[in-house]
């Protein structure tokens, strides 16, 4: 085989496999994959054996990679949380829907599509219905500020309205059900807070269930999950999946183990074994001192702010507060509002004068949600604080999609067989 037919193969493989899957599969970094799709450098003869294994579907038993794959959109895709768990189970993403720039920076560095095989808009709101493509399973972890406690009390605090009357975002969960109702998929997948339930006294949860159960006709079930079952972070959200036919779907099929881990499986390590990447170089760890950057720990006067306002509201009896973690810890729910004072979940480094605790690096927080360190974060430390604060608890939708997906190819399977007999008879 030539390296012109690599590169052929190569764009064979891209029609089924992101960027991002294919750097993983053969070993290399996604932008050497940019440039051999883009011929800037020629795609090696010797990457022949992965890319025919993918594109037979044949692969390392390590990764479970699929015989067929299946089409999804991600629409508020974040930094691609969700769309991650559902790659390491053969899906492929045609369609991507993110309106915030520094976010759309951080998925795009990590996943890398090109025009050709994947389409990238902004902000959903305008966009037709119709043109969305077609697709099998529909991906929206759609904006939670309107439903989540904090948000709620911030936006009563000044007078404004939250929920379904918020213009601006409550009102997104119909752009979804829009598409939904044209395009028809198999499957979708929704995520939010856990105060969407309660929301309103419940009455923005039966909205939204009566939606895609009453007039969309879908096959819907949803389930409170603490990502602490995979991460060390106390965080529950809501998982709302449908089927556009009934199914034998159950979330006692859900493997969540009962003993998560600890605070110490994400933090650096100052042993002398924390692994140096290509990509973070010494921005988060200093590795010649074994340390974690002095600029994450508080500063004397921050400190000593975060001490005397939690005394303060202590001796009101209202249990505001800093959130001082140890290795052996799970940690409070991380917020996208981290970057201003990392007040929820501070690391401890010891007592006495001088000693101060520090914030998680923007690298722990990816760690905290599931992220491979493989995971770019090419974004400010502020940026990064705010994404993976709004982000998933990634093994959380990989344990999702496990389950999901084989009940998403039944109904495709079944409706192929129903059109080749009608084919069949005309």
């Amino acid at each position: 085989m030539t390296v012109a037919d690599s590169h052929t193969l190569l764009k064979q493989v891209r029609q089924i496999y992101s960027q991002r899957e294919i750097a993983e599969r053969v070993g290399k970094d996604i932008k050497t994959i940019r440039r051999w799709e883009s011929q800037e450098t020629p795609c090696p003869v010797i990457a022949e054996a992965a890319l025919r294994d993918m594109l037979e579907g044949r692969a390392n038993k390590d990764v479970p990679w699929k015989e067929s794959g299946f089409r999804f959109i991600d629409l508020f895709a974040g930094i691609g949380g969700i769309r991650q768990g559902f790659e390491t189970y053969g899906g492929h993403c045609i369609f991507t829907s993110e309106w915030n720039d520094f976010s759309r920076k951080t998925y795009v560095e990590n996943f890398g599509d090109s025009s050709d095989t994947h389409q990238f808009v902004g902000d959903i709101v305008p966009f037709l219905s119709e043109n969305v493509p077609d697709h099998d399973v529909l991906l929206a972890g759609f904006p939670c500020q309107p439903f989540s406690i904090a948000g709620v009390s911030k936006k009563n605090s000044l007078g404004r309205p939250h929920g379904f009357e918020c213009t601006t975002q409550g009102t997104l969960f119909y752009d979804v059900a829009r598409i939904i109702d044209v395009k028809r998929p198999a499957a979708f997948l929704l995520e939010n807070v856990k105060n969407l339930v309660s929301h309103d006294k419940g009455e923005t949860f039966r909205r939204i269930i009566s939606v895609l159960r009453d007039e969309l006709k879908y096959d819907v079930h949803y389930k409170i999950i603490d990502g602490q079952h995979f991460t060390p972070q106390h965080r529950e959200r809501i998982v709302i999946v449908g089927f556009r036919e009934e199914t034998a779907f159950s979330w006692d099929d859900l493997c969540l183990p009962a003993d998560g881990p600890v605070l110490s499986s994400i933090l650096h390590k100052t042993d002398g074994s924390e692994p140096l990447l290509e990509w973070d170089g010494d921005r988060f760890f200093d590795h010649d001192k074994a340390k974690v950057q002095a600029k994450y720990t508080l500063t004397p006067k921050l400190w000593e702010y975060l001490q005397g306002y939690a005394e303060k509201h202590r001796a009101a009896g209202n249990g505001f507060g800093f959130g001082l973690v140890y290795p052996d810890s799970v940690t409070r729910t991380l917020s996208a509002r981290y970057y201003k004072d990392g007040s929820e979940i501070l690391v401890f480094q010891g007592k006495g004068k001088g000693k101060r605790p520090r914030r998680l690096t923007p690298r722990e927080c990816a760690r905290l949600m599931g992220f491979p360190d493989s995971f770019r974060i090419p974004v400010s430390d502020t940026q990064a604080y705010r994404q993976f604060g709004n982000s998933v608890v990634m093994p959380v939708m990989r344990e999702v999609a496990r389950i999901l997906v084989p009940h998403m190819k039944t109904l495709i399977s079944a409706r192929q067989a129903v059109a080749k007999e009608l084919a069949h008879a005309e």
